[in-house]
């Protein structure tokens, strides 16, 4: 026993020591009674039925199934070079670095001191020297960790890891959904001016043809301006169009990591919409749950807080570390001698003993903290559950309008049809056809519209499953 330890103490203390060698804090267990089990939750899809959908597991590149290289080239383009992609991957860097930080806290720790005195006993003639003394020393420290304050910091910093991982994943799921879409606006702004451009040409031909027969005298010149106003109001809305390209090729370039003006060329042609090969493969809620990034970045955010508690929990109890240290002290001319020599091995103890409180506060707010991120968990499965089957709802009801609106445009083509040769015959007047055309540009219009839009919730559909990363 050393000298001056009492000896009344060492047992309480030791007991104490000795409670606290179980690690501190509940092990994590992902969350059992959640949203995320619920028997409405990991089924089939209401919304997926049809023959648009199938049951098949949705692939990582569901991009892929448009089945066309150059939107395969621009995505990877993106998930190469996309800046918000770019911070994300910051992000998951400094994570790992605290990570590398927290684990270095289980290390040896080494620290070396030395420095020099003069001294000169009190009552001594002032011009006397003094006594040049110096002290040099080496100490080293290693955390027993006892309580598992340390290895709960760890765990802690895994599952932010984890978290900031799943959060890189979710923004390549939106970088990847953007970027189809940006190219589906374009191509369906130049199919679109396609349509227009058809609707154009045949009024203008309808014009061409009134004035022929305005000049034989089986026309006037108000059926004229009438064919005049129909071809200038179907040209106005030309423009628009391609400013949709326009604006849907400069967001390709921001996507890209690129300025506006360095949009890709290659796709300011493209004509035709992407379309599928097959139907649509959506999986069930099991599938869904498990895929998407942000209930997964929801689920590492409770297993960091549970570790976090844990890290809580441990300053209720002594922190024990066992250290040693040498080194030389005394006066300079005794330098190197054995009398300088000296060393110290054993444990060192730190305990905020009279902070309790302020523990139990700790504790008490990772308690409250976990408490929001189950809550925050069952949010994101149910967000994610209900953006899918709003997404498949969207789809399979603006299919069935899409395929309406495509007999409305057929009917009205061969009601155009009808009414011109009934005109070109005397059969029919101008009026009839006018309006007959009219109603085939409106059709052609909407049912492109309705066919661009298609796609655009396809993409909902495949951003909506959380797709796009492995």
């Amino acid at each position: 026993m050393a000298k001056g330890w009492p000896t009344r103490w060492t047992t309480p203390l030791l007991a104490l020591i000795l409670s606290a060698c179980a690690t501190a804090g509940p092990d994590y267990r992902p969350p059992e009674q959640s949203a995320a089990t619920a028997p409405g939750a990991t089924g089939a899809f209401h919304s997926a039925q049809g023959p648009q959908f199938a049951q098949g597991e949705l692939p990582d590149h569901w991009w892929r199934l448009y089945a066309d290289p150059l939107l395969d080239g621009l995505v990877e383009q993106a998930l190469a070079a996309n800046a918000d992609l770019r911070q994300a991957d910051a992000n998951l860097t400094l994570a790992q670095a605290v990570l590398q930080e927290a684990e270095a806290g289980r290390a040896i720790t080494t620290s070396i001191a030395g420095g020099e005195t003069l001294s000169r006993p009190s009552g001594v003639g002032q011009h006397l020297p003094g006594t040049i003394g110096y002290d040099l020393g080496l100490s080293a420290s290693y955390p027993l960790d006892l309580n598992g304050r340390i290895r709960r910091a760890i765990e802690a910093s895994h599952a932010d890891v984890e978290a900031s991982a799943a959060a890189r994943d979710y923004v390549k799921v939106s970088v990847a959904a953007a970027t189809a879409r940006a190219y589906a606006q374009v191509c369906a702004a130049n199919y679109a001016l396609a349509v227009n451009q058809r609707v154009v040409a045949l009024q203008r031909d309808t014009l061409g043809a009134t004035r022929r027969l305005a000049k034989g005298g089986r026309g006037t010149a108000f059926d004229v301006s009438r064919a005049q106003a129909a071809v200038d109001s179907s040209a106005a809305a030309l423009p628009a169009f391609v400013a949709q390209r326009q604006n849907g090729l400069y967001l390709l370039a921001t996507l890209l990591g690129r300025p506006p003006a360095d949009y890709p060329k290659e796709v300011e042609s493209c004509a035709a919409l992407p379309v599928l090969g097959a139907p649509l493969p959506v999986g069930d809620g099991a599938a869904l749950i498990a895929r998407r990034p942000d209930i997964r970045q929801a689920e590492r955010a409770i297993a960091g807080d549970t570790a976090r508690l844990g890290v809580a929990m441990a300053d209720l109890y002594p922190q024990v570390s066992l250290g040693g240290s040498v080194g030389l002290t005394g006066p300079l001319k005794d330098f190197g001698s054995g009398s300088a020599f000296g060393f110290s091995l054993g444990p060192l103890i730190s305990w905020s003993f009279p902070n309790r409180p302020v523990v139990r506060a700790r504790i008490a707010q990772a308690d409250a903290q976990i408490q929001g991120r189950l809550a925050g968990f069952d949010g994101a499965v149910l967000e994610a559950l209900r953006q899918t089957e709003s997404a498949l709802e969207s789809y399979r009801r603006d299919a069935e309008q899409a395929a309406a609106l495509d007999r409305a445009r057929d009917s009205a083509a061969v009601s155009a049809g009808q009414a011109g040769k009934l005109f070109r015959f005397g059969r029919g007047d101008f009026l009839s056809l006018l309006d007959a055309q009219r109603s085939l540009a409106s059709a052609e219009v909407t049912a492109a519209r309705a066919r661009a839009q298609l796609v655009q919730d396809q993409i909902a559909v495949f951003l909506a499953l959380g797709g796009g990363w492995s």
